[in-house]
């Protein structure tokens, strides 16, 4: 499967176009998401999880289509039934038959950009996260996904080399500026995406196929993160000039002392025109630990789909701190808590397996 390159693009680079990454809270066509099957990824407590992603699904589709990955047809009847029986409303949902290793499709996914004209993508390359040997079919989504929408994609290239790019490992405001993360796109010893690649070539990749200017440095990422320093589960855009940032009040967790390093880099941060972010801070749940593995719980995985912000929940007495945090901030749809414990033991929850289809 290839990436359909037309003749009159395929040596333009996006931002030659005037193409941008929209910000997350900007209205979507569609949300993506792939349907689970593999059981691996949620050892002995597989049985609940699509009943979670069912709620899911029922809260996205209320504000916009659900395009959902299956394996077979087979697969799709399943879905279906999960779904008809936690009330979801199937004409907004579409269902697509696509082989995958695993449903993680922010990262697997295409980067959607758009300019005045419409919506285009740019196709990273994925390598399940340069850890995990069995993702040689999720590679193929975004081709898969340009090809059933008839969209235009980027091929992101330097020095003949598909970059690596995973959605997790970035956040963005729409307007120029993107969070990341060192830990997760520069080690070289450790899940090296990029091997070689610097804070300058990082930079030139994200102006010339994503039209952004400004990358905000953070350091690592939370304990029991198995993707190396996702920012999504550590900070994130809530509007254009306001960043949440998790903070750990425990001092003796694992995570505080990353995470006041990343407080202090965060008072440095200039936005793209210059000015100061507005910094709020989000707490940590306390440490969700299942078979003697710590997990990445986070609140800051939460997503920002049309109709509600989805925030998972760990059954955790910061549960409702974090939803009014949130809510405090992002005031022009609900928030909404999603018990992600189940979830959890997948390695990543809502953020990680949603990824947004902006409009045109």
């Amino acid at each position: 499967m290839t990436d359909k390159i037309s003749k009159t693009k395929q040596n333009v680079l996006p931002a030659e176009l005037g193409y941008r990454l929209p910000a997350e809270w900007e209205k979507h066509d569609a949300t993506w998401l792939g349907w689970p099957h593999n059981k691996s990824d949620w050892p002995g407590k597989f049985a609940p999880i699509p009943w979670v992603y069912a709620e899911i699904v029922r809260r996205i589709s209320a504000g916009e289509k659900a395009r959902i990955i299956v394996e077979s047809k087979e697969h799709e009847l399943r879905a279906r039934t999960v779904l008809k029986s936690a009330n979801v409303d199937l004409s907004n949902v579409e269902f697509f038959v696509l082989k995958t290793d695993r449903g993680w499709t922010r990262d697997s996914g295409p980067q959607f950009v758009k300019n005045s004209d419409g919506v285009a993508q740019v196709n990273f390359r994925f390598t399940g996260w340069a850890k995990y040997p069995n993702h040689e079919k999720d590679r193929h989504l975004p081709a898969f996904i340009s090809k059933k929408l008839g969209l235009h994609a980027f091929l992101p290239e330097v020095a003949d080399r598909h970059v690596v790019l995973e959605g997790g490992s970035i956040d963005y405001n729409g307007n120029g500026s993107i969070l990341t993360t060192e830990e997760c796109l520069l080690d070289e010893k450790v899940q090296s995406r990029n091997p070689g690649f610097t804070k300058d070539g990082y930079a030139k990749v994200f102006h010339d196929y994503l039209g952004v200017d400004n990358v905000l440095w953070l350091g690592k990422g939370i304990a029991g993160d198995d993707t190396h320093g996702h920012v999504d589960d550590l900070c994130r855009f809530v509007n254009a000039k306001t960043i949440l940032l998790v903070q750990e009040e425990n001092s003796m967790d694992d995570n505080y002392r990353s995470l006041q390093e990343n407080r202090e880099r965060a008072q440095d941060f200039r936005l793209e025109d210059g000015s100061m972010p507005d910094i709020q801070y989000l707490p940590m749940p306390q440490p969700v630990i299942f078979k003697g593995q710590r997990l990445p719980a986070s609140y800051a995985n939460f997503y920002v789909s049309n109709a509600a912000v989805l925030v998972p929940t760990f059954d955790d007495p910061n549960d409702m701190r974090a939803l009014g945090i949130i809510g405090e901030l992002i005031t022009d749809r609900p928030i909404i808590g999603i018990h992600a414990l189940d979830l959890v033991w997948g390695l990543g929850t809502l953020h990680c397996l949603t990824h947004e289809q902006p409009a045109k």
